[in-house]
């Protein structure tokens, strides 16, 4: 049964973001693919995580910055999703927001949330988190996807309905 479920997730595409928050030793952040709209009022979102030292972090983390990625990003998608690269370097482009997040640039879209909830499922986490700031529109382009272990551009004219 794991392996059709995970089967049929892989062939289910994924919005891609980046969580970021304030850890341990300094700035923490991974790649998130389960990232879902929960509210629109008051504004909420839900996401889940597992396994890693950087998801311990943003697990415990009182706030964190949910950054939805433009396609163009894809480099900087990976070094977060792989485990032990350096992150938050002084060549990539982040700053510290006022209330010490980190701040990524280039995201299509930023969301400062404040954790509010965490269940355990599993072998996983599921944390609900209320939107205390839409931070702008930062970046242009296409949204990156993530399908079957890859990531994929959404392109202008691909609309199919």
């Amino acid at each position: 049964m794991t392996d059709l479920f995970r089967s049929a997730f892989r062939s289910h595409p994924a919005g891609v973001t980046v969580v970021t928050a304030v850890g341990h030793s300094g700035p923490v952040g991974l790649t998130v693919s389960s990232v879902a709209s929960v509210s629109a009022d008051p504004p909420a979102l839900s996401f889940s995580l597992s396994g890693s030292r950087s998801a311990e972090q943003l697990i415990e983390a009182e706030t964190v910055v949910v950054h939805m990625m433009a396609a163009s990003q894809v480099d900087l998608v990976k070094v977060f999703s792989k485990p032990g690269t350096e992150r938050f370097t002084a060549d990539m482009d982040w700053r510290t927001l006022p209330t010490g997040e980190p701040l990524l640039g280039g995201a299509l879209w930023a969301l400062r949330c404040r954790i509010t909830h965490r269940v355990p499922v599993g072998t996983s986490i599921l944390l609900a988190a209320e939107v205390l700031e839409v931070i702008g529109h930062h970046g242009k382009g296409e949204p990156l996807v993530y399908h079957d272990r890859a990531f994929y551009r959404l392109v202008e004219g691909g609309r199919v309905g």
